[in-house]
């Protein structure tokens, strides 16, 4: 148990009694009762994005602010109880649970103590023993289907489509680029459908030996056109548009006729990065203005981020990557959602996670392999980003459409000197308003409006709910439970919390 200093303490109950139950936070009441109901939160959090149970606070439809505070001494068996369940209950256990006693006066005038339970988004599938598995809608648990559960193995990596078998002929795998990766990796012994079982590539299915999904990607001439069948796609589209925004109707402003890239994942990578790269030294003509503008993001960066998109994407969805350019970015869009346990707000600190092993494996014996840094590659583009004085990269998620997508987005725009101390507070205190930015930046108040406007156009920011005109405040987008803007913002870091 982590107890916070007064201050710390006063705070967090602040921000606990200020916020509406959502998505990454849940408030009980300490009974006999709340044991299995927080176990079924915990498990929530875990499976979705992370979050903090607050025990001893009433629900906010039956009491108002500090009246809602009753405390953990309503029964301290059964908190005691909890404690020992969450190393007990949860299959697989979840890691990393932290329970935080803040010391605070109640409702009825006495001292005593509010517990916060965090937990973050996992990178596994957890069940309650003998009580289901769980996912945390916006503000309440539900427990999950079997296709969901499967769904959920999928999206985290614990499962993986490169692995599945499909009726695909061998034969379309014996290409150059097979016989490259022989002699590449020293396969010398047996034929071609000994080489691919010996390589976990191949197995027998009723007699049958088929490839794996892995292994059409990896070698096959067309694997987008061979897995169409299978209901998933596996080419690249590149975009070039006129202006800062995709206009939807018959007419999309397209610069030129999209470019569909094709083949090997080896040649997809190769073709695409050289395919950008030449987009992007060609320059743009904006067409408000008439001037030539140029792209000025690292090379490395271009190539880390379509590298990512094809060795991390999902690919038991039917959606193609998409790279988009616009006139003051390139957005690279892959199928799937955030592997593992990573997010928008943890990305730069924890880098990626392969969904595909088998992929990044074997991608690496060719003779021209792809730089892959397992996990390093992220945090490269971060540094690169800003040695080259542009705005970090901006990782988002879509869960709202047909095919879920994560998109990381490159800004040809040099950031402010401003940014780099406006980004560490908003690290720090959760959030910024424009008196602070008027602080950091010395600017009067309506160029620092301006300056969050524009901040909150380019994705950059993030207002925070429910605020009035007045008293507006911006954080970052898209973070999970334990990220910037969150409950716990400016506590991870300090030393005011000790172990007891």
């Amino acid at each position: 148990m982590i107890d916070h200093s007064p201050a710390q303490s006063a705070l967090l109950l602040e921000r606990v009694l200020s916020s509406p139950e959502s998505r990454t936070l849940d408030v009980k009441r300490v009974s006999g009762k709340m044991v299995q109901k927080a176990l079924e939160t915990l498990c929530a959090f875990a499976n979705t994005d992370g979050g903090v149970l607050a025990l001893g606070i009433e629900d906010p439809a039956k009491a108002k602010g500090a009246q809602r505070v009753y405390g953990v001494q309503e029964n301290p068996e059964a908190l005691d109880e909890l404690q020992r369940k969450v190393r007990t209950q949860f299959k697989p256990a979840i890691d990393g649970i932290r329970f935080m006693r803040l010391t605070c006066t109640l409702h009825d005038g006495q001292v005593g103590h509010v517990v916060l339970v965090q937990v973050g988004k996992s990178a596994n599938v957890h069940s309650i023993v003998d009580d289901g598995t769980w996912t945390r809608l916006d503000a309440s648990n539900r427990e999950m289907l079997a296709s969901e559960i499967t769904d959920l193995s999928y999206q985290r990596g614990v499962r993986s489509a490169e692995t599945e078998l499909v009726a695909v002929s061998l034969d379309l795998l014996d290409t150059p680029t097979w016989r490259m990766f022989v002699t590449a990796r020293g396969l010398k012994i047996g034929t071609q459908t000994e080489q691919l079982q010996r390589i976990g590539l191949a197995d027998a299915v009723a007699g049958e030996l088929r490839p794996t999904r892995a292994a059409v990607l990896l070698f096959a001439e067309e694997p987008g056109s061979l897995l169409a069948a299978h209901g998933s796609r596996a080419d690249i589209r590149l975009m070039v548009y006129s202006g800062k925004t995709a206009a939807p109707g018959a007419l999309p402003n397209l610069r030129k006729t999209p470019l569909t890239i094709r083949g090997p994942l080896i040649e997809q990578i190769d073709d695409a990065v050289r395919a950008v790269l030449r987009e992007l030294d060609e320059g743009l003509t904006l067409a408000s203005s008439g001037f030539k503008t140029r792209h000025v993001y690292p090379e490395r960066v271009v190539k880390e981020a379509i590298v990512n998109a094809v060795i991390h994407r999902d690919y038991r969805l039917n959606r193609d990557i998409f790279v988009r350019i616009f006139d003051d970015r390139i957005e690279v869009e892959s199928p799937g959602t955030f592997p593992g346990n990573i997010t928008a707000g943890n990305i730069a600190r924890i880098g990626s996670k392969a969904r595909n092993p088998l992929i990044v494996q074997n991608l690496r014996e060719f003779p021209a392999a792809p730089n892959i840094d397992a996990g390093e590659g992220v945090k490269m583009m971060f540094a690169e980003m800003a040695a080259a004085k542009l705005y970090p990269p901006q990782y988002g998620q879509n869960t709202e459409v047909a095919v879920e997508t994560v998109t990381v987005t490159l800004l040809n725009l040099e950031r402010p000197s401003a940014w780099d101390e406006v980004s560490d507070w908003i690290d720090r205190e959760g959030f910024i308003q424009n008196a602070k930015l008027c602080e950091i930046a010395k600017l009067d108040t309506l160029k620092a409006s301006k300056m969050l406007v524009a901040w909150r156009e380019q994705g950059l920011l993030v207002p925070l709910p429910d605020r009035a005109k007045r008293n507006m405040a911006y954080t970052k987008p898209a973070k999970d439970g334990v990220e910037q803007g969150s409950l716990l913002s400016g506590l991870e870091d300090n030393n005011g919390g000790k172990d007891n």
